[in-house]
């Protein structure tokens, strides 16, 4: 499912217009990003936890050359699934 079809869906299931519906994603979107973006966590009781996952600093090996390089420190996003999204599944 891409974007547009979660507007579809959530337009259909809500009663809404597509604009409306849009909005509505997009703010939702955004609220998790900014959340995240503070170093908060999100979590969404049946569905799961959005968090920020910190990654240390590692040597890596260049694959074409063989050459050792040095991966910085860097932020990713980690989701872990609630528990009712697991039994549906």
């Amino acid at each position: 499912m891409n974007k547009a079809q979660l507007i579809d869906a959530v337009a259909s299931s809500a009663d809404m217009s597509k604009a409306e519906a849009g909005r509505a994603v997009d703010a939702t979107i955004s609220a998790i990003s900014g959340s995240l973006s503070g170093g908060d966590s999100v979590s969404l009781v049946g569905f799961g936890t959005f968090n920020v996952r910190h990654r240390a600093a590692r040597m890596g090996r260049n694959p074409q050359t063989g050459a050792s390089i040095h991966i910085g420190a860097s932020k990713s996003v980690g989701f872990k699934a609630g528990k009712a999204l697991k039994e549906s599944l």
